[in-house]
């Protein structure tokens, strides 16, 4: 089931700072959050995968770019190239 959840500034913060800390998403947080009272935690499988969809091998982790493009090109300008076939 999918819902908007509305937190207070501070709740969105410390998630946040959670989830960087602990490399779980966001989303995982709250799950867990919600189905350790509900007596429903102990699955190491999210529910909301589908079963043909493998987990994650890794946590999620912030990205940085290790690319910077030159003023004025793009990713389709890489991609539109006339060596390419």
């Amino acid at each position: 089931m999918a819902m908007n959840l509305r937190l207070r500034p501070e709740a969105a913060a410390a998630l946040k700072a959670e989830s960087e800390r602990t490399g779980l998403s966001q989303q995982e947080i709250l799950r867990r959050a919600v189905d350790e009272p509900l007596g429903l935690a102990g699955s190491s499988r999210p529910a909301s995968l589908p079963d043909w969809v493998d987990p994650p091998s890794r946590p999620y982790r912030p990205v940085t770019p290790t690319l910077t493009l030159p003023a004025g090109m793009t990713t389709m300008d890489l991609l539109d190239r006339e060596d390419r076939v």
